[in-house]
This record gives structure tokens, sequence and C-alpha cells, in this order.
């Protein structure tokens, strides 16, 4: 379960969000296979921590991976690439606003 060294940089003065540069540099990884289905990436406070930026900003650029389909929760254990085509982990993804209206069903 060792999370891969990640060879991703912010640039502080590019005109791109470091979330945006984040995430682009990690779908690139992804892409050319450098980052294999089943790899563990570092957990957010790790990446962040390396970066020297806010937790926030890793948080969003493996969120927006995880709504294309990228990425996958595997809970505690952390996040890992997903299979190609990972029409069903979008789902996965969406499933806490599902709780959320079950949550509003209960109070009712």
């Amino acid at each position: 379960m060792a999370t891969t060294k990640l060879n991703v940089r912010v640039n502080r003065k590019r005109p791109e969000s470091m979330t945006r540069q984040i995430r682009e540099q990690l779908n690139a990884l992804i892409d050319t296979g450098a980052l294999a289905v089943g790899t563990f990436l570092p957990s957010e406070r790790e990446l962040a921590e390396t970066l020297k930026v806010a937790r926030n900003v890793v948080r969003g650029a493996y969120e927006q991976l995880m709504d294309a389909g990228k990425l996958a929760s595997e809970g505690r254990k952390g996040r890992t690439v997903a299979r190609s085509g990972g029409g069903t982990r979008k789902k996965a993804g969406k499933s806490s606003s599902g709780k959320a209206s079950k949550s509003k069903a209960r109070k009712k």
C-alpha cells in the first residue's frame, strides 16, 4: 500500500490555478502510463506538504480527476488510479450527494 513518489511541480507565476496545474500533470502521468492502474497516490496532506500548497488545492485536483473517472477512492486506504473508461467511478464520486438527499429525507 505504499504510495508513489510523484514528479509534480507547481509554478505560482503561471496564470493557471495551482489546482489545474496539479490536475493536468497527474492526468498526463495517468494517460502516458507513468501511473499504472491501481497505483496509490499520496494523501492530500502529503502532496500538499511536498508542493507547499494548501490541502484544498490538492483535494480539488483529486476530486476533479475522480469526477473524470481517472481516480478511484479506496476509502481510508486512499486514492488509486482507476481503470480506463471508469464510468462506474463517476457514480462513486457522486454518492456523497445521494447521502445528503437521504439525510434530508429522514428529517422530513
